[in-house]
């Protein structure tokens, strides 16, 4: 069975950081660009950031830019994250992609996790 599976998520106080993990199993993460997805209540599913599967293409969300970073080794995807504002408050997903290329755009990705949620408050 394809699954993809996150943890980390939690609640933190603004200026506090958190690293959020997603782990496959059913397939091997290898072959995939991956991403990192969230969304607020209310709002659309924003694309925060994906990497390609060799990481040679790596994109952040503007929002995220410097505070943010993704990163990957052969079964697991990371996502760091610092510096954290409250309007980051939201569950974040990752997702899985056999395009060559990753995109932050949600169409197109073949798997997604059920995500974990993350609350910046204080």
């Amino acid at each position: 069975q394809v699954q993809l599976v996150e943890s980390g998520g939690g609640l933190v106080q603004p200026g506090g950081s958190l690293r959020l993990s997603c782990v496959a199993s059913g397939f091997t993460l290898d072959y995939y660009s991956m991403g990192w997805f969230r969304q607020a209540p209310g709002k659309e599913r924003e694309g925060v950031s994906c990497i390609s599967s060799r990481a040679s293409n790596i994109l952040y969300a503007e929002s995220v830019k410097d505070r943010f970073t993704i990163s990957r080794d052969n079964a697991t995807l990371y996502l760091q994250m610092s510096s954290l504002k409250p309007e980051d408050t939201a569950v974040y997903y990752c997702a899985a992609d056999r395009r060559m290329w990753c995109s932050r755009s949600p169409t197109g990705y073949d798997y997604w996790g059920q995500g974990t949620q993350v609350t910046v408050s204080s």
